[in-house]
């Protein structure tokens, strides 16, 4: 096995973007500029008003806080460079940079997927064992179940970065990407073989496979709950407190799967980087939209932060 010094004879990568089309290049970077603030926006603003308002300070906003953050960092690890190659004619990224791009995507990635099954068993202690809420969600729970995630998060991006690091890479450095991501790479390197595909493959699986099964699981309950609540108002409002999350968890992990659990021959890489747009720019930018519309707390507490703000002013 190649020592980690030498692991790679190149030294750069070029990233050749979404596009080679000239007369696209200015138009897609003012509508990825444009996803990229209104994300940036949406998420910092979800964080700041949950910071603000001390009766959002429960598990639920808890978790909402932190996908937030993830999703901020997402974004912000991946358009920047995305947003180069539509104005730079060689969108240059050192082997060194591609490997940490590569890495925080992956944390991100997977943290956010374990965020969204902590989020689902806070829905479910909520509505299945409302009484014993506060105990069972206490912030000693909410803290290890946050360390949890962020571990998780961390060890898929080491297995998954490990196993690129250890490739090698002889002359060809256009990754076919607006990013650093793992097919592209394995489609570069000249030891890149069927079991590193394979690696993909069962990481990726095990790492959104665990949380979808929670998920499952946890809504599960929850619609036998729901069923056994008598009257139509009490099924609406238990369902309503549930549907922003199922919308970001159907969004995150059906846009995740169709793009890694498909053989490179069913989605070639020229459309499977069109359509990792989906994830990796329009998730990030919809999921505080649809927490802020769909949830009742959080635009009270909007309408209270503003109020505060113009009495004060």
């Amino acid at each position: 096995m190649p020592a980690k010094n030498s692991s790679s004879f190149v030294t750069e990568f070029i990233l050749a973007g979404l596009t080679d089309q000239p007369g696209l290049q200015m138009p897609l970077f003012f509508l990825f500029l444009g996803f990229y603030v209104v994300t940036a926006v949406g998420n910092l603003g979800l964080i700041t008003l949950i910071g603000l308002n001390s009766h959002l300070h429960i598990p639920m906003y808890f978790f909402l806080f932190n996908l937030s953050f993830i999703d901020f960092s997402y974004s912000t690890t991946l358009t920047p460079k995305m947003l180069m190659s539509f104005v730079s004619k060689k969108n240059m990224i050192s082997y060194a940079g591609c490997m940490t791009q590569f890495f925080l995507f992956c944390f991100f990635v997977f943290s956010g997927s374990y965020i969204l099954s902590s989020m689902a068993y806070d829905r479910y202690v909520a509505i299945c064992n409302p009484l014993l809420y506060m105990v069972t969600m206490s912030p000693q729970v909410c803290l290890l179940l946050l360390l949890g995630v962020y571990g998780m998060g961390v060890l898929r991006a080491v297995a998954h970065t490990g196993n690129i690091m250890f490739m090698t890479f002889c002359a060809e450095n256009l990754v076919n990407h607006y990013m650093c991501d793992i097919l592209p790479l394995l489609e570069l390197s000249c030891n890149s073989s069927y079991i590193n595909l394979l690696l993909v493959f069962i990481i990726v699986t095990i790492g959104i496979g665990v949380p979808i099964v929670t998920i499952f699981i946890s809504y599960g309950f929850i619609l036998s709950s729901i069923l056994h609540i008598s009257s139509t108002e009490g099924r609406f409002k238990a369902f309503s407190t549930c549907s922003s999350h199922i919308i970001v968890v159907l969004l995150f992990f059906g846009s995740g799967a169709f793009m890694y659990l498909k053989p490179p021959s069913v989605l070639p890489l020229d459309q499977g980087k069109v359509s990792s747009i989906f994830y990796t720019a329009v998730v990030p930018m919809f999921n505080p939209l649809i927490y802020s519309l769909r949830n009742k707390d959080v635009k009270a507490a909007l309408r209270r932060t503003f109020c505060r703000k113009f009495l004060n002013d």
